[in-house]
This record gives structure tokens, C-alpha cells and sequence, in this order.
């Protein structure tokens, strides 16, 4: 199938020249535009063009299909109901499937644990199944899904993805899911045969609530070949050792990885509370151990869901955690509510007027556990801040040698802006490429952060007030009000909007080319934030927009801050 031939090829999100997909896709190179707009749309958007090559902004869930493993045998479909279900019907015609794997790149009837659908559209979920034979009986392998979620947790933790456990099997990242695993054992010729589905978010679903993704969680980025192979590479040792010794080898690995150790949780079934304790850790066959008020319970997974207390609607849950994060830019503060990880509201207001930020504080301080920001506004205005938040003690936080793991290339930590620094930690939660970032305020800063974080340092310039100011101010006849953008100014207003605008799309566009240049041709992101965030954007060359990903992105300090707080 072309389309199919043309979308695995780019999926690595590495430049591809039209010949080169031409020959694959057996079309001409003037007919694969026409080709491409067969793409889902949720795809089609992701194609940029440039010089003859094609290139995708990240990528797709989707392997070739003759990728191998030496220690599996692999089987790539384009479709299938579910890749369960390919080797389940294959032990029942008696073939074998003893480390067979099924990777699909599309399920009609995906499935996961209770019967629940699992649903995802092209490229954006890596799904594959597992067929291994076992000589344990089948009640002695209630505990494989724990031993097969320790091995996709530690792949995605030795690819620089920070991801938990959810008791007992499911990928998580906080409270959302990253993925889950579907085991099905089928008895026959006196042995078990077990079938392990694995599905991870490789894009992040914009159809499913609390869901993470690869892309969004790792650092780095990671193609869906390394985490299969990452994955099978550490079944290949996992699988035998179980089968061997059973779940007590894995036992305290498991319980580090353990998002829930040592917490109050609720255990579910069918959407009831059945119990509510501390968690003491997961036994060696498996069960969850959990301290009750009415003592020490063991519980099987079966058809039990487990809760954390700001989960459930009902009941008596904890109170939440809440911080209110500062930005204190040059002439404005900014500010964000957050609640479990979460920015529930944000304001902005200029330093000579902060009483929002007092009626705020006055409504929704109560139980805020920590006041965190970062600011280049200077010791005065940061009193003025203090003054609306009484009796609570802000953490002012400076840019820093080492953070998220970025490196910290400006040769004094103490003279880098704390927003430059927290903007770069932010532009993680919307790119794991390489990045030029840049920030439209009062000055305006072009930074670059390398696709293997580390941060180059970057640019400052006067924002478009000061230029204008400094025109006014410095040069005859020029203090009047800046025009419209044209392409050949023909008013000296308009010729003043074009000149600012200019010099800044200019210097983004220029540190853009360096760093690709540094990084080798890879992909390079935008990300510009600030009140000139959109007008800029606007004023890019169309071309340049269609060959990059240029994303705007309102409060990035305050993800810096969040992503940091969320780490620390």
C-alpha cells in the first residue's frame, strides 16, 4: 500500500528525500502531494517540506515491516482486530508462539484490562503482543503482568523516560497513563501459553482524558523501534528468570517503582469502595499489601481498580496540593494557581496596580503549601510583590547550572535571566527537539536548547516598546506611532513596524539556521512566548512556518516552574 510505504518511512522523523519515497511508494515525485492528502488528518499536518526533503515534526508509533530483535520473532501488521488475538487463534491452530511478537499499527477491536476498549488512531499508540510458553502452572502467573510493567518501566526509565507503576500493571506519569498490559493465557498441550499485550501512548491522545505519551514525558527524543527494542530487550532477560523463580526475584525493584508505596489509597470494585489503607508493598505472589483500619489485607488484582484519594469524587479525600507560581517579568507580574500538578487559573497585572493578585491570594490562599517564582523585575518590585502575599515567604529561584537535565552552557548561572532559564525548562513540556525559544517582553531573548538538552545560551535585543522608544527619542522625526506590517514599507510608520519586526523575526530565523547547522540538519522547533508571541508568529515567512513547527505558548516560565517543582 503506497500511503502505508510512505507514512512508515517518515515515521522516524528524519528527512527523506522525494526520491527516495518516490521509489518506495512506486509514484512519481510530482504525484506524492496528491498521495499525502490521504493522510488522516491528524497526520497531515505534522509534513514539512523543504529543498526536496520531506520530514515529519515528530514521530510516529509506526515500524517497518521488516524491523527484527534477534532474540523474538517479529510480525508487523498494518491491521488487525487485536495483536492479542493473531497469536491467541494461532496457539488454538496449534502453531507456536513462544517469543512471537505481533506488532499493529492500527486494532479494530483493541482491548485492555476489564474488558475496556483500548482505542488510538494511526501512529499515535505502540501496540504489540507477546506470545511465551511457560512451564509454571497457570495459577503461578498472577504476578507476570507485575514483572512485565517493571520491564517496560525500566526501558522507557534507561531512555530517559521518569514513568511509574500504577498497581499492578499500568505505565503512568503522575495520575495519568501512559500505558497498560493485557495478559491472556490459553492451556494446551499440557502448557500454558501466555499472550502479554502491550500498548504505550507514543503521541499523546487528544481524545483521552489523563493520558500521557511518550512524546510528552520524555526528554529526549525517542523513536518507536529503540522502545520496542528496549522493551523486548528486557523481557528477553525478564521472561526466564519468572518462569524460573517466580515474582521474588523482581519483588523490591518492583516496589521502588511503585508510584503508590507507603500511600493511602482506595480499592474499587465495580466503581465501589471495597477498602481504603496505606499501601505496604506488594507480596511475593503478586497481591497488593495494604494497612486498614481493620488490619493487614492482601488483595488480588482481578477485577479491583485502585484509587488515589484526590481520584475519587466521593469520600474523604486529602486536601489538595496547591502552590501559586510567580513570573516577574521587567514591567508586569504573572501568576498561576496550580493544584496536583495542574494550573487551575492565571492573571497578570502591572506592578503598580497588584491588587488582583491580593483579592487572589485572599480567596484562594488558604492551604497553599509553597509561593514559587522566578524574577528579573529587581528587589523593589519584588516587595511590592511580598506586600500583597502576607505572612507567606516567596521562593525567588535563579537560573541554575544543571536543571530537568539541561546543561547550563551561559558561563555565569548568576548573570542568566531566571526567565530565559525557566523558559527553556518550560519549552520541555511542548518539544523534545531541538529548540529555539524566544521571548517577546520588554526585551526580547532568542535562546537554543539542543535535542540531547543542553542549553547554548542565546540573544537579548530591546522589545518593540524600546525600539520605538529609542527611535523617538534618538532620531529626528521619528516619534510617531509605528503602522502596519507590509513587505515594502511606503510611510515611515509603516517603515517603522517593518524595521522592529524585521530585526526580530530576523534574529529568530538567524539563530534558528545556527542551530540547525549545530545539530546536523535534525529538526529544530520554535517556541515563542510573550504578549508579542502572536504577532510575531504572523510575521514569519509563510515557507519558514510550513518547514518548522512554530508553537506559541502563553505563561512558558510558569511550565518551567511547574516542571521543576514537579521533579524537585
Amino acid at each position: 500500500m503506497p500511503l502505508h510505504s510512505l507514512l512508515t518511512i517518515l515515521a522516524d522523523n528524519r528527512p527523506h528525500h522525494i526520491t527516495e519515497l518516490a521509489h518506495a511508494t512506486q509514484r512519481q515525485p510530482q504525484h506524492l502531494n496528491a498521495l499525502w492528502q490521504q493522510t488522516p488528518p491528524h497526520i497531515r499536518g505534522l509534513l514539512r517540506q523543504k529543498d526536496g526533503f520531506w520530514q515529519l515534526v515528530r514521530p510516529l508509533a509506526l515500524l517497518p515491516e521488516d524491523h527484527s530483535h534477534p532474540h523474538f520473532r517479529l510480525d508487523v501488521l498494518r491491521e488487525t482486530t487485536s495483536s492479542n488475538d493473531v497469536l491467541l487463534d494461532a496457539v488454538k491452530r496449534g502453531e507456536a508462539v513462544h517469543r512471537r511478537v505481533v506488532v499493529a499499527h492500527h486494532q479494530t477491536a483493541g482491548r485492555g484490562r476489564q474488558g475496556r476498549g483500548w482505542e488510538s488512531r494511526a501512529g499515535e499508540c505502540l501496540m504489540f503482543s507477546i506470545g511465551y510458553t511457560f512451564g509454571r502452572e497457570r495459577a503461578e502467573l498472577g504476578a507476570l503482568a507485575l514483572v512485565t510493567a517493571l520491564a517496560c518501566r525500566d526501558a522507557l526509565v534507561s531512555l530517559g523516560c521518569p514513568v511509574q507503576i500504577k498497581w499492578p500493571n499500568d505505565l503512568v506519569s503522575g495520575l495519568d497513563k501512559l500505558g497498560g498490559i493485557l495478559i491472556e493465557t490459553v492451556r494446551r498441550d499440557e502448557q500454558i501459553h501466555a499472550v502479554i499485550g502491550i500498548g504505550i501512548n507514543f503521541v499523546l491522545p487528544k481524545t483521552v482524558e489523563h493520558a500521557a505519551s511518550v512524546q510528552s514525558v520524555c526528554a529526549a527524543k525517542i523513536l518507536p523501534a529503540q522502545l520496542l527494542d528496549a522493551v523486548l530487550n528486557r523481557l528477553h532477560q525478564s521472561l526466564p528468570q519468572f518462569d524460573g523463580h517466580g515474582f521474588a526475584p523482581f519483588q523490591a525493584a518492583y516496589q521502588t517503582a511503585h508510584r503508590d508505596q507507603g500511600r493511602e489509597v482506595a480499592i474499587l470494585h465495580e466503581g465501589e469502595i471495597r477498602h481504603e489503607g496505606r499501601v505496604l508493598g506488594v507480596a511475593a505472589d503478586g497481591t497488593l499489601q495494604l494497612l486498614t483500619e481493620q488490619g493487614e489485607i492482601s488483595v488480588a488484582s482481578g477485577e479491583t481498580s485502585l484509587r488515589l484519594p484526590e481520584q475519587l469524587e466521593n469520600g474523604d479525600a486529602p486536601a489538595p496540593v496547591r502552590y501559586l507560581l510567580l513570573d516577574g517579568g521587567n514591567s508586569r507580574l504573572k501568576w498561576a494557581w496550580v493544584e496536583n500538578g495542574h494550573i487551575t487559573a492565571t492573571n497578570q497585572a502591572p506592578y503598580r496596580n497588584l491588587d488582583a493578585l491580593n483579592q487572589e491570594w485572599l480567596q484562594y490562599g488558604g492551604g497553599i503549601e509553597r509561593v514559587v517564582g522566578a524574577a528579573v523585575c529587581g528587589t523593589a518590585k519584588q516587595a511590592m510583590v511580598a506586600a500583597q502575599l502576607p505572612h507567606v515567604r516567596i521562593e525567588w529561584l535563579g537560573s541554575m547550572k544543571r536543571g530537568l537535565g539541561i546543561y547550563n552552557h551561559y558561563q555565569s548561572p548568576l548573570e542568566h535571566g531566571a526567565d530565559r532559564w525557566f523558559n527553556i525548562l518550560g519549552s520541555r513540556r511542548f518539544s523534545s527537539n531541538a529548540c529555539v525559544v524566544v521571548s517577546c517582553g520588554t526585551a526580547v531573548t532568542v535562546d537554543a536548547l539542543t535535542a540531547d538538552n543542553h542549553y547554548l545560551g542565546g540573544t537579548i535585543m530591546p522589545g518593540f516598546h524600546l525600539m520605538k522608544e529609542s527611535l523617538a527619542l534618538k532620531t529626528a522625526n521619528l516619534n510617531r506611532a509605528p503602522g502596519k506590517l507590509f513587505p515594502f514599507p511606503t510611510t515611515t510608520a509603516n517603515a517603522l513596524a517593518g524595521g522592529m519586526m524585521d530585526a526580530v523575526c530576523g534574529s529568530l530565523m538567524l539563530m534558528h539556521s545556527r542551530l540547525q547547522a549545530r545539530c546536523g540538519g535534525e529538526a529544530v522547533d520554535v517556541i515563542i512566548t510573550g504578549g508579542g508571541a502572536a504577532k510575531v508568529a504572523r510575521a514569519l515567512p509563510e515557507q519558514f512556518t510550513l518547514d518548522n513547527s512554530v508553537k506559541i505558548v502563553d505563561n512558558l516560565v510558569v511550565f518551567g516552574l511547574l516542571n521543576w517543582i514537579g521533579q524537585a
